[in-house]
């Protein structure tokens, strides 16, 4: 089996809620348990929350257009569910996306 590795991007086969089909797409892995991966959507779109981080790097981290990380849309899948590994992000964006992170990614109780 292909080793996944948290910091990475991949595509995945994202399974709809109803259960009834799945969407590939682009997803950066944030960490690893187990058999699962918490990952968060990767999306062309621009930002539209404080949430949303934009990517310098794009580019050399193997994504095909100028992408945007959505902190607020994580899924937790299985391992079997990734299809190809796309790329690493860099050092810059992996820092912009922590700081969101610590800053407005917190449980509220």
């Amino acid at each position: 089996m292909t080793t996944i590795n948290a910091g990475e991007f991949w595509v995945a086969n994202i399974p709809f809620t109803t259960g009834n089909s799945s969407k590939k797409r682009p997803v950066l892995i944030l960490w690893l348990d187990g058999e699962d991966a918490v990952c968060a959507v990767v999306t062309s779109a621009q930002p539209r929350t404080v949430t949303d981080v934009l990517l310098q790097d794009w580019s050399s981290s193997g994504l095909r257009v100028a992408s945007t990380v959505r902190l607020s849309r994580l899924d937790c899948l299985e391992k079997s569910l990734f299809l190809a590994k796309v790329g690493t992000i860099s050092d810059t964006d992996a820092q912009q996306i922590k700081m969101i992170w610590d800053t407005y990614i917190k449980p509220k109780f």
